[in-house]
């Protein structure tokens, strides 16, 4: 499901968006009001999140994410390279168990499951994640991303295999690769249709458009699995993520136009 689209999501899409730029107020208010959010809204947002230290001032009324929320904004945003993490697969299963580490704190519990869901991972039973072993380039590499991400750094992470054969059986059942093949063929679909006919649209609409899709596919590749095959059609994902890039590139052109800024390189 992807997050609702408030004031603070916006704002936060945006300055991800726009890789690094500051992002000004009027520029935050001006996207806001396509989509049909208030004014006052969008400045009770910035102030909020900069409460919260996710975002900071570089001059009046102009903002940027902050150091503290650079981290988790900078791993969302290799999502434009993120099948680069895959490696073939032989068969064995990254495990974390999350066991003794706890419920009661709302925050870190929060963080590691985010973590642990970007990285594909599902649970075989209660504090135990596992997925295959297919990502990164090896067990320390997916413990760094994982912490990285937000899981806490004294967990166990390890490669296992030979699981008996109820687990076996279980684990097959942990992720819905049907389910994943028929997202990755209709969003592209969806995406390309839009890219057909978005030099027809006007500005404004394109812009909302190109916003609202754009959130969707992109927060699909975000969580995508990246599962290996025979779990799912690779070629099939490899297109859909081609397709979110090329539909990425026009829909920052069109924001950047619509902003009054030159576009990018």
């Amino acid at each position: 499901m992807t997050t609702p689209l408030t004031a603070k999501t916006l704002i936060l899409d945006l300055l991800l968006a726009i890789e690094g730029e500051p992002l000004s107020a009027r520029d935050a208010i001006s996207g806001a009001a396509l989509l049909g959010i208030r004014e006052n809204n969008v400045r009770i947002a910035l102030m909020r999140l900069s409460a919260e230290g996710l975002i900071e001032a570089v001059d009046r009324g102009v903002y940027r994410l902050s150091g503290a929320a650079h981290e988790l904004a900078g791993e969302v945003a290799t999502w434009r390279s993120i099948e680069s993490r895959t490696r073939p697969w032989s068969g064995g299963w990254l495990v974390v168990h999350s066991g003794p580490l706890g419920r009661s704190d709302r925050s870190r519990t929060k963080a590691r499951t985010r973590a642990l869901d970007m990285l594909g991972f599902r649970a075989l039973e209660p504090g135990l994640e596992v997925r295959p072993d297919n990502i990164e380039t090896g067990i320390d590499a997916v413990r760094a991303r994982l912490v990285k991400l937000g899981l806490e750094a004294d967990a166990a992470v390890f490669v296992a295999s030979q699981f008996d054969a109820a687990r076996s059986a279980r684990i097959a059942t942990l992720w819905d690769g049907a389910a994943l093949n028929a997202a990755y063929l209709t969003l592209r679909r969806d995406l390309l249709a839009w890219l057909q006919r978005a030099a027809r649209l006007e500005p404004d609409v394109a812009a909302r458009e190109a916003l609202l899709m754009g959130r969707k596919a992109i927060r699909q590749v975000v969580f995508d699995p990246l599962l290996p095959a025979p779990m799912v059609d690779v070629d099939a994902r490899h297109a859909f993520f081609d397709t979110v890039r090329a539909y990425d590139r026009a829909g920052q052109a069109i924001w950047r136009r619509v902003r009054g800024l030159p576009p990018l390189d």
